[in-house]
């Protein structure tokens, strides 16, 4: 059987700020007790696509909301955050969830989200490698010791440790075969977004490169692509919660591009569920239609792991719980790898 997480913008809808992480936390709950295996969360800022820029503190709560499903960042925007206090946070939801933390890193998408905080995005790729090369390093132990470019401490005690050692899984958000080098050589998890042609583009060259390196196929890490996921009872009426619902997280994704007069790089979501759900970016309909369509899009893009949207835009907290309730009930014992 297909192993299956969700992957959570954790975007403004239309209900009070409260009652979304209310909402979203009884739906993880639920992710909990129907046999989702991950919870990955985004981390963005100053817009309404993330509502959880403080991953860590919304992670701290599924920790102690569930007892099974394993959770984490997807990603870390390694950029803004210092990585001292970090790895600390690390450790701490490591231990408080009894070693179910899963670490996605990344410098981030947005060069305006970086950039409002003051970083300058055409740092953002040398700070996440040198932050992420401190954090590895104090979650073996310290004290730590680091002089580089955009950090310098000396001799800093140690005092937390994760579960995992010598750390939790490592994920990345991979849009294309160049970042594999990295992804190979440090044994890394990888999400892709991309329509499934191009996902398979990416998991054969990982399967080939980490047969080049000389690894065993079945230690190959996960690979896992993101779908939006809407089932019902009908085909209609999961299209007519699928179109509302996309419009809303689609003028979230796009607020701050649109801001600048840009558009976003390596992101390829049409403006309308018609147009994604025929791209392949996701699905919507009965149990049976949402079977077939993933089924088809596994055996393209060659993965090993899916990964859903079961929650996004205005949904309602109801819509959400039938829809994964059907999916875990219908769809995912039917799932398998290709």
């Amino acid at each position: 059987m297909m192993e299956i997480g969700v992957f959570d913008h954790l975007d403004r809808g239309v209900a009070p700020l409260d009652q979304l992480y209310a909402d979203r936390l009884a739906l993880i709950e639920a992710y909990d007790r129907l046999g989702i295996a991950r919870y990955h969360l985004a981390e963005h800022h100053a817009t309404p696509l993330g509502m959880a820029p403080a991953p860590s503190v919304f992670l701290a709560a599924v920790a102690q909301r569930t007892r099974r499903l394993r959770f984490g960042p997807l990603v870390y925007t390694l950029a803004l955050h210092h990585p001292l206090r970090l790895l600390e946070e690390i450790c701490m939801l490591d231990q408080m969830s009894g070693g179910r933390l899963e670490l996605g890193v990344g410098r981030g998408i947005s060069p305006y989200e970086v950039g409002y905080y003051g970083v300058d995005p055409a740092d953002a790729q040398a700070i996440y490698i040198e932050a992420l090369a401190i954090i590895r390093k104090g979650l073996a132990g310290g004290p730590l010791t680091h002089a580089g470019r955009f950090f310098n401490f000396a001799d800093v005690p140690i005092e937390l440790a994760p579960v995992q050692r010598p750390h939790p899984p490592l994920w990345y958000g991979l849009a294309r075969p160049d970042g594999l080098p990295w992804i190979v050589a440090n044994r890394v998890n990888i999400v892709c977004n991309g329509p499934p042609a191009l996902v398979r583009e990416v998991t054969d060259r990982y399967r080939s490169d980490w047969a080049a390196a000389g690894h065993r196929a079945e230690t190959l890490p996960k690979m896992g692509m993101t779908r939006t996921v809407v089932v019902a009872e009908s085909d209609g009426e999961a299209l007519a919660i699928a179109r509302r619902a996309h419009k809303v997280w689609h003028r979230s994704f796009m607020k701050l591009w649109e801001k600048h007069g840009t558009r976003p790089v390596n992101a390829f979501y049409p403006d309308n569920f018609d147009e994604a759900q025929r791209r392949g970016f996701g699905t919507a309909g009965t149990p049976a239609t949402v079977l077939d369509a993933l089924q088809r899009q596994l055996q393209e893009a060659r993965t090993t792991y899916l990964v859903c949207r079961f929650a996004f835009g205005d949904m309602a907290l109801e819509e959400g719980l039938r829809s994964v309730e059907l999916f875990a009930r219908r769809v995912m014992p039917e799932l398998s790898v290709a």
